[in-house]
């Protein structure tokens, strides 16, 4: 398999003879092997591992995004991505990266939600009025 790994201003990895793919979804780990057919999947921060012909694993953090498999092509669009050798420091940079961003993005949702609440309101008492 082809393994590309994207980010949003650049290209993070490409590799080619890529044997073995696994990756965390919402439903929890996922492996693509060379010969699985095509498929779409939504991808949650977590380690993606793969494996080249005659090489040990490979292991990346990846921050959320989406999985798509053409053929042999596997593209992996993320919005962050760290290569690291050792297993247990990747989940150390996931934890602090990665998660606490995602509890920052839902303090502005919130935030962002009741601003917006807030205008709706205001707007709704002016047409009435």
């Amino acid at each position: 398999m082809n393994l590309k790994v994207l980010l949003p201003f650049r290209v993070f990895l490409e590799k080619a003879d890529v044997s073995r793919i696994v990756v965390e979804t919402i439903e929890g780990s996922f492996g693509l092997l060379p010969h699985r057919l095509d498929c779409v999947a939504p991808l949650v921060p977590g380690i993606l591992t793969y494996e080249m012909e005659g090489k040990a694993e490979t292991y990346v953090a990846i921050d959320r995004g989406v999985l798509v498999k053409e053929g042999p092509n596997v593209i992996i669009s993320v919005r962050q991505a760290i290569a690291g050798a050792e297993l247990e420091q990747l989940k150390d940079s996931l934890e602090k990266q990665f998660l606490t961003l995602d509890e920052q993005e839902q303090k502005v949702r919130i935030a962002t939600a009741k601003l917006e609440s807030g205008f709706v309101r205001r707007f709704a008492s002016l047409q009435h009025e």
